[in-house]
């Protein structure tokens, strides 16, 4: 990693922090579990408009879903790009560790690092017992907060991009989702800080907040009823769809390197903040 030094000299900066407007040839590490959008290819064929894009993509996945990611893998080398997945715990920071270790070492330094991590419960206060609390803040909160970190400890030194999933509930007035959207707010602080910390550097952190998605991710926990009052908040009565956010994160990953420490609500009028 440079000294960050190195960026109070405009000269130096404006060298090394030359914005990079295309997707080719970068490396990206895709943190994701299945959750529809977690699966990676819609992430990465973002970037898969030009025929000269060389995208290498390290995927880390959770024990359960290796197979997923290994289709994930074939699905970015047909494509042109060059990818390799990681099993392990999300949730242990040795293992957020490693993927970082391996990316580098078999691609070389970061460029964008992307979070899509989450896990959910729709269930009341009352009945929630403390496993589920710890279970939920390992996944959504500290899994994020090491992956920020390692990103910037790995990120190439021209600058870099970190873009992580949140959700709209964050901006919600809503029960029965007290855990979720509860550890998905620690996400806010974290980004806020790094964006400081990490600015001097050239990197931008930021937060893509969906609406409720029409994945796997988002039908388990929801009734019939529930499904059509979340389409029914929205302006055009859908749910959000993975193409709807692929775009902002392109955007986030490439032009939109002035944004920085933001949450970007992008659900379809669900909520208005």
């Amino acid at each position: 990693m440079e000294d960050p030094k190195i960026w109070d000299d405009p000269k130096r900066a404006q060298e090394l922090g030359k914005e990079k407007k295309s997707l080719e040839d970068i490396v990206l590490v895709l943190e994701a579990v299945d959750n529809g959008v977690n699966d990676g290819r819609e992430l990465f064929a973002m970037g898969k408009e030009d025929d000269d894009d060389d995208t290498l993509l390290a995927v880390e996945a959770d024990n359960a879903e290796l197979e997923k990611k290994e289709e994930t893998v074939k699905a970015v080398k047909a494509a042109g790009g060059d990818a390799f997945s990681i099993q392990g715990d999300l949730t242990k920071v040795p293992e957020v560790v490693r993927v970082f270790d391996k990316a580098v070492k078999r691609f070389g330094p970061v460029d964008i690092a992307i979070n899509t991590i989450g896990k959910v419960l729709k269930k009341p206060i009352l009945e929630t017992t403390e496993e589920e609390y710890d279970s939920m803040f390992a996944v959504n909160a500290k899994s994020a907060y090491f992956f920020i970190r390692e990103a910037a400890k790995h990120m190439n030194e021209r600058g870099g991009k970190i873009i992580s999933l949140g959700t709209s509930l964050l901006a919600a007035f809503t029960g029965l989702y007290s855990t979720y959207a509860g550890s998905k707010a620690p996400l806010e602080d974290f980004t806020r800080a790094a964006a400081k910390e990490l600015g001097p550097r050239g990197i931008s952190v930021n937060i893509v907040a969906p609406g409720p998605m029409d994945t796997p991710f988002f039908y388990p926990a929801e009734s019939p009823d529930s499904v059509a009052y979340h389409k029914s908040s929205s302006m055009n009565g859908e749910l959000t769809k993975i193409e709807d956010i692929a775009p902002i994160v392109k955007f986030l990953a490439t032009d939109g390197k002035w944004v920085t420490g933001q949450i970007i609500f992008a659900n379809g009028g669900y909520t208005t903040r």
